[in-house]
């Protein structure tokens, strides 16, 4: 048996994570599928906190911004990072 017959497996936390069953074929699509799906994926993202502000008004427009933050404060120590 030659190595490139050998199957790839991946790790166990991508296993468990595209496990979930709409969060996880998402992402597996946005990792293994085409270049365009980040932009379907921003699109979808864009539209569900403008519908999260008309159907709650101001607190749907703040407080997903307000949960943003941890994960912008990653990305700020990633880009830091190089």
């Amino acid at each position: 048996m030659a190595l490139a017959d050998t199957p790839h497996r991946r790790p166990l936390t991508h296993r468990l994570f595209f496990a979930i069953p709409v969060i996880g074929w998402m992402a597996r699509d946005l990792i293994y599928g085409d270049k365009d799906n980040i932009w379907y994926a921003l699109v979808a993202f864009i539209s569900l906190w403008a519908s999260s502000a008309l159907v709650f008004g101001l607190p749907g427009l703040y407080i997903p911004a307000v949960m943003l933050v941890p994960v912008i404060w990653v990305v700020l120590l990633l880009i830091t990072r190089g």
